[in-house]
């Protein structure tokens, strides 16, 4: 995004690049499609036993957008609070429904472009948070004497869940799974059916699709990771980051300028949002702070950061390979059940309820 930013204003690329490469067409019929494929990406079974997980990530949310309208929409107005709630509580593509919406809206172009900076920069404070929340946690675990007891419940879960999966209401043949037009077209109906469902419920099309995705996904119709098996990701996300980027090539340097200030704020704000709601639902929920606060901070980075990050905190605070094996198996699934919750489905139904607001 910084890259198009600067090509665009030295002329290497053209400010037509965005419309000549015809992605933002894509991205209008494939949005809804996407949606449902990330609900495909949530099992639902996981997120039922990981429900703590999935109530810090939340509350971490939702107090980072209250706090947010507090603080940010008095100062710089009810649209700069649009720009940052939903980037900020999630990834790319809560970013691409809020450029879409404010586009849509009219918004000024110096408000355009904050979903793009707040999801450039949010990683900077979140990941050392994490960092130091995540390796205290650890610390603490490795020296109690209770990881392998909880390694051992965790790989009991996993047994179950193998289980379970083979237990659906509809199992697909392996030749419609394996084929990518069929599930290709299967996407398809699902965005359809969102879109279509979306004029007598009023819901926005982005909510029902990820629903009818987690859903198809849970009793069978979809397998998990239906948009990859239909080869179709690639092109979809293309036209997610096209959309993200098409403000940053016609803004001016004076609308980045202007959107700097509100974009600092609404991290700082933001940030403390998250960290304050997720400490304080970890304290009701009689969690540990250094494994709660870190799965609230997901929201600010998601996939693949959650799964990186743990990784390093596991290899640098084990004394050998069994430790690692049994930190992971603790911190890894709510911290990968906070990204869901926060990135791919949280902050996607955020960023729709205050678009319609516009």
């Amino acid at each position: 995004m910084l890259g198009i930013f600067i090509f665009a204003k030295i002329g290497v690329v053209p400010e037509t690049v965005i419309d000549d490469s015809l992605l933002l067409q894509a991205y209008s019929f494939l949005v809804a499609p996407l949606l449902f494929h990330m609900g495909s990406l949530i099992p639902l079974r996981v997120m039922l036993k990981q429900w703590r997980s999935v109530i810090i990530a939340v509350s971490g949310m939702l107090v980072a957008v209250l706090l947010i309208l507090a603080v940010v929409a008095p100062l710089f107005g009810f649209e700069t609070f649009v720009a940052g709630s939903g980037p900020l509580a999630g990834g790319i593509v809560a970013t691409s429904l809020t450029t879409e919406g404010l586009t849509a809206h009219g918004a000024a172009s110096s408000i355009i472009v904050l979903p793009a900076l707040v999801l450039m920069l949010q990683s900077l404070p979140s990941m050392p948070l994490t960092n130091y929340f995540l390796r205290r946690y650890a610390k603490k675990l490795r020296d109690s004497g209770e990881l392998q007891e909880l390694a051992r419940a965790h790989k009991e879960e996993e047994e179950e869940e193998e289980a379970a999966k083979k237990k659906k209401l509809v199992n697909l043949p392996d030749f419609l799974v394996d084929n990518q037009l069929f599930m290709l077209f299967l996407i398809l109906v699902g965005g359809s059916a969102a879109t279509l469902l979306a004029v007598p419920t009023h819901i926005p099309s982005s909510i029902l699709a990820l629903i009818l995705g987690i859903l198809a996904t849970a009793v069978g119709l979809s397998p998990d990771k239906a948009m990859e098996r239909s080869n179709s990701f690639g092109i979809a996300m293309a036209g997610v980051i096209a959309i993200v980027m098409a403000p940053l090539v016609t803004a001016s340097v004076q609308d980045v300028i202007n959107a700097f200030v509100p974009t600092i704020t609404i991290l700082i704000v933001g940030g403390a949002g998250i960290v304050l709601g997720g400490f304080v639902a970890t304290k009701l929920l009689r969690w540990k702070s250094g494994l709660g606060v870190s799965v609230a901070l997901t929201a600010m980075y998601g996939f693949p950061a959650d799964y990186l990050l743990t990784n390093e905190v596991a290899r640098s605070i084990a004394r050998d390979d069994d430790e690692k094996e049994a930190l992971l198996n603790v911190m890894l699934p709510p911290m990968l059940v906070g990204g869901f919750t926060s990135v791919s489905a949280g902050s996607v139904v955020i960023a729709s309820v205050l678009v319609s607001m516009l």
